[in-house]
């Protein structure tokens, strides 16, 4: 099985050495997980070590915002979109039918390995009919699995609630699903990961930590995290 790098630091590993190549893989958790850091770090690394271009579409964040926000880590994103090997797309999600498309020529332009789609919560604030929305996340799935590319799908989990998801699909139209944490024990802050399923690949089920400093997200394989039940 052909596998690419997730360009986080520690979470291959626990992947059992990589995302299968043209995987769609729903990154999942709370405000604050590093949802966002997890996308453009991706698509980053891939441009940038292993010369696979990218495509970052945000439904919600201004790309002016993500620019800025991620240069504390060192990524200049103007310096990659110049390169002509990665590309931003924002789009209103009051029209998603015609951001489909705009992805998909987007893509074979720029002959994309990666894509970033940030993110699929923003769909349902627009969309209010269920049926709706659950069809227009599971068009979004057939196109990138069409388009062959090695996709992150990024979700909200709801405070409070069971789910891993906002909507409760997101998790089926995936084949591999990650989940980060971020909870108050005691008197601080915790960070953990855990890799809930990798499709067709043996992976590690138990929650890890990580943290977010000026090199971006890293995973800590080798120990193990705790959290609230």
């Amino acid at each position: 099985m052909e596998r690419i790098s997730t360009g986080i630091s520690g979470l291959d590993e626990l992947m059992g050495g990589g995302i299968p190549k043209t995987q769609l893989v729903l990154v999942t958790g709370t405000a604050g997980t590093g949802k966002t850091t997890f996308g453009v770090q991706f698509i980053h690394t891939g441009v940038k070590m292993f010369n696979e271009n990218g495509v970052y579409l945000s439904f919600e964040e201004p790309i002016d915002s993500i620019k800025e926000n991620v240069k504390g880590f060192g990524w200049n994103l103007d310096e990659l979109e110049k390169s002509g090997k990665f590309a931003f797309i924002r789009y209103d999600p009051f029209h998603i039918e015609d951001v489909f498309h705009i992805l998909e020529s987007t893509v074979r332009e720029i002959k994309a390995q990666r894509v970033v789609v940030d993110s699929v919560s923003a769909i349902g604030l627009h969309i209010k009919d269920k049926t709706e929305l659950r069809r227009m996340i599971f068009t979004l799935s057939l196109i990138l699995r069409k388009l062959g590319c090695t996709a992150v799908i990024v979700s909200e989990m709801v405070p409070g609630e069971k789910g891993i998801s906002r909507y409760g699909v997101e998790e089926f139209v995936s084949d591999s699903v990650i989940v980060l944490y971020y909870e108050r024990l005691q008197s601080t802050f915790s960070r953990a990961l855990q890799v809930w399923k990798v499709r067709g690949s043996s992976h590690s089920d138990k929650l890890h930590p990580y943290k977010i400093d000026s090199n971006g997200i890293t995973v800590y394989p080798k120990e193990e995290a705790f959290i609230k039940d």
